[in-house]
C-alpha cells in the first residue's frame, strides 16, 4: 500500500483521501454480509481481503498525514482487548456471555469518563451517519443502561399497535391537509418502536429485515416464472397475482419441509 500511494505508485490510489473511500467501506461490509448469510465460504475470504484493504488504506493516509501508524492500531486494539476483558487477563470472574458483557461496558464508559465533557451525553458516541436501522437499536439500547426502557416486549407489542393508529389517524379522512411530513414522524416512530421490540426478542432487525427481503425476492420471481414473463404478470389483475403469490409461498412451504 505505501508503494501504491507512493511518488511513483498508482495514480489513483494517490489520489484517494479519507472521504473518499468512506462508501467503499461500506460497500466491502455489506458484501461480507452477503457472503455470509449465503454461506459462500471461499467469497467471503476475497471479500474479508477487500475489508482488510480498507483498514490498510486508512492506515497507510494516516501515516503519511502523521496521525498514526498501522502498528499502533495494532497496539491499540491488543491494549483494549486486554483491559476488557479481565475475566480472561486480570483475574475478574464473568460465568456468561451477559457478565462479560456488562464487564466491557462498564469499562468503556471508565475509559470515556477521563475525556467526556461534563454535559456530554451518553448517546454522543453513536454516530448519525450508520443505518437508521442500525442506529435505532443502539439508542435503544442505550438508554436501556439506566432503566429507561420497556420492562418486556408485551408493552412493545401495546406500542406498536399504539403506533400504529396514530400513523392511520394522519392518513384518515379526517387528515389535516398537508399532513404528510406527520405520517412520515409517525413511521419514523413505528420503525423505531419494531427495532426495540426486535432488541427485546433478542432478533438482530436488520438480518430479520435481510431475510424478509429474500423471501419476497423468491417469491415474486417464481411469480413472473409461472406467469411468463414480467409483461405477462402486469397484465394479470389483483385477484390472480394474489393468487399466484399464494401459489408461490404453497411451493416454497412444501420445498421448506421436505
Amino acid at each position: 500500500m505505501a508503494r501504491l500511494r507512493g511518488p511513483d505508485g498508482c495514480p489513483w490510489d494517490r489520489e484517494q483521501t479519507f472521504d473518499s473511500i468512506k462508501r467503499y467501506t461500506l460497500e466491502e461490509t455489506y458484501e461480507v454480509f452477503d457472503a455470509i448469510e449465503r454461506r459462500a465460504w471461499p467469497e467471503l475470504k476475497d471479500e474479508l481481503g477487500d475489508m482488510l484493504l480498507q483498514v490498510l488504506f486508512y492506515a497507510q493516509m494516516a501515516s503519511e498525514a502523521g496521525y498514526f501508524t498501522l502498528s499502533d492500531v495494532a497496539a491499540n486494539l491488543n491494549a483494549k482487548l486486554i483491559r476488557r476483558h479481565p475475566h480472561i487477563f486480570a483475574g475478574a470472574e464473568a460465568t456468561d456471555s451477559d457478565a462479560v458483557l456488562r464487564n466491557w461496558e462498564q469499562i468503556k464508559r471508565a475509559e470515556k469518563q477521563g475525556s467526556a465533557s461534563t454535559d456530554a451525553s451518553m448517546l454522543d458516541d453513536i454516530p448519525r451517519t450508520m443505518p437508521a436501522m442500525l442506529e435505532a437499536g443502539k439508542l435503544g439500547s442505550r438508554a436501556a443502561k439506566v432503566g429507561f426502557d420497556w420492562p418486556d416486549a408485551d408493552g412493545l407489542f401495546d406500542k406498536m399497535q399504539e403506533e400504529i393508529a396514530e400513523l392511520k389517524a394522519e392518513l384518515g379522512p379526517g387528515a389535516a391537509e398537508g399532513s404528510a411530513a406527520a405520517a412520515q414522524e409517525e413511521l419514523g416512530d413505528l420503525l423505531f418502536t419494531a427495532v426495540n421490540l426486535a432488541r427485546h426478542l433478542k432478533i438482530d432487525p436488520e438480518s430479520a429485515l435481510r431475510a424478509a427481503n429474500a423471501k419476497f425476492r423468491s417469491r415474486f420471481t417464481a411469480m413472473e416464472a409461472t406467469a411468463g414473463g414480467t409483461e405477462e404478470l402486469a397484465a394479470r389483475t389483483p385477484s390472480q397475482l394474489e393468487e399466484l403469490w399464494n401459489q408461490a409461498k404453497n411451493a416454497a412451504n412444501r420445498s421448506q419441509k421436505s
